[in-house]
């Protein structure tokens, strides 16, 4: 089974498809990972993520890999053997992988990947593009939305509690840069897929949007009741 959770940065989309892969004890992959670790691979060589020529001349140099923490469910990702997970997760390497993402063929080796992790496992898949082009075919498909105010608030939260000087204004001014570049690229833009579901979480609580998808997936027969 694959179920495919899309939408904009900020709108809850990572957290809601781990929460909701560990319920339904399906396999989380966060694709947004990937694309944050070849911005971060870019950016170590010295290189501009918005340099198409140099990001295609180092794609045969990148060695993506992904694993779960077994206490935790966390999905990890490697590059070329080291654990950035940590190290992806910041403004410069988020507008970064917006850069890579409009690379065709960036995207298509992501695209690769992604199929053959999921390939034989039922499983939770977030992104941007994940029922519209990675799996068009997922037994159910979401696209979770916010206003763009909303999400910058829980984006400034997130990085102010891990640590990062970061302002609202600054949170704010990049998610609408991604917002911009993620739907207008031509190659697998960002947008609902046509059977998606809907899913508008400004006044809504991780905890509702989780029971709310939940729900959804048992009126489809698509999941037990059980916990």
């Amino acid at each position: 089974m694959k179920i495919a959770i899309d939408g904009p940065g900020g709108a809850g989309k990572s957290t809601v498809a781990k929460r909701l892969a560990d319920e339904l004890g399906m396999t989380y992959i966060d694709t947004g990972a990937m694309y944050r670790a070849v911005a971060l691979a870019v950016h170590r060589r010295g290189l501009s993520t918005g340099d198409a020529d140099a990001v295609r001349g180092l794609l045969g140099f990148i060695r993506l890999g992904i694993a779960h923490e077994a206490a935790t469910g966390r999905q990890l990702i490697y590059l070329n053997g080291e654990d950035v997970s940590d190290a992806i997760r910041t403004p410069q390497i988020s507008l970064g992988a917006s850069d890579v993402s409009k690379i065709p063929e960036v995207r298509l080796a992501m695209v690769e990947l992604q199929r053959g992790i999921a390939s034989g496992a039922d499983v939770v898949m977030d992104g941007r593009d994940i029922g519209t082009f990675v799996f068009p075919d997922a037994s159910r498909k979401y696209f979770l939305t916010a206003s763009p105010e909303t999400r910058a608030r829980r984006r400034f939260l997130e990085l102010t509690a891990k640590g990062q000087s970061v302002t609202f204004e600054q949170c704010l001014s990049e998610l609408l840069v991604r917002d911009e570049n993620d739907s207008n690229r031509a190659f697998a833009p960002l947008k609902a897929a046509d059977d998606a579901l809907l899913v508008e979480t400004d006044d809504m609580t991780e905890d509702e949007v989780v029971a709310a998808l939940r729900a959804d997936l048992l009126n489809l027969g698509l999941c037990g009741a059980g916990p």
